[in-house]
């Protein structure tokens, strides 16, 4: 049986596919929104890297201060002074 023998399949057809690009045109900007969140997110999380990055060695001096036994705990660091 042809599509064109039966019109009620081909209108059913028609009408799936103008339903289903209606729906993908109207998440488009629901998409662009969430892009939006995650690019303002990973933007975040680069900054937070950068912070830890730069804490990291002081961490590591005031943990090394800490086990030396008859070490001097000192509020100062070699960094801030």
């Amino acid at each position: 049986m042809s599509v064109l023998a039966c019109p009620r399949r081909l209108v059913r057809g028609v009408l799936r596919l103008v339903t289903a690009t209606v729906q993908a045109v109207e998440s488009i900007p629901r998409i662009a929104t969430a892009l939006d969140d995650v690019r303002a997110t990973l933007h975040q999380v680069e900054r937070l890297t950068a912070y830890i990055a730069q804490e990291v060695p002081e961490l590591v001096y005031q943990l090394e201060q800490l086990r030396e036994p008859d070490a001097e705990v000192s509020r100062e660091s070699p960094r801030t002074g």
